[in-house]
């Protein structure tokens, strides 16, 4: 069975690491761990070239950084409890990304936590999870973090 766990550094994506690696055997299969970095910006105004200003070379670079980071955390985790791992970071939009390596890759199931995000904000953010949930060629776990009281 070939896994994919979508990860993004938050206590979501490390509640959907602890249930990937409690609900399945590590024999079952492998698992790709996944990182999509969105872009800063989708298109350059013309008079301005990639790279520019200077201080969005830092901005990418220290989002490139947090992304390995989290990578190598969720990895590490599934490699301990014995998973065969892989891992990839892509530069797309999260929801777009997780889908183009999902089918690439020909997963049999997606692992993503859900930040439970809810009226307005949902609205304005839009949900990850929903729309893999409802496009993915895939079965879909969405791993929710119980509420704090």
């Amino acid at each position: 069975m070939k896994i994919l766990l979508a990860v993004d550094g938050s206590e979501f994506s490390e509640a959907a690491t602890q249930a990937l690696a409690s609900q399945i055997r590590p024999e079952a299969g492998e698992v790709l761990v996944l990182r999509v970095v969105e872009p800063l910006i989708f298109s350059f105004p013309p008079q301005m070239a990639p790279g520019y200003p200077p201080e969005q070379d830092e901005i990418i670079k220290e989002q490139l950084r947090h992304a390995q980071g989290s990578v190598n955390q969720a990895s590490e985790a599934l490699r301990s409890a014995g998973f065969s791992v892989s891992t990839r970071i892509v530069e797309a939009e999260a929801r777009n990304g997780i889908l183009e390596v999902a089918a690439e890759w020909r997963a049999d199931l997606i692992v993503l936590g859900s930040h439970g995000r809810k009226g307005l904000q949902r609205f304005l953010l839009g949900s990850v999870a929903e729309f893999v949930a409802r496009h993915a060629d895939c079965s879909v776990e969405i791993v929710r973090v119980p509420r704090k009281l």
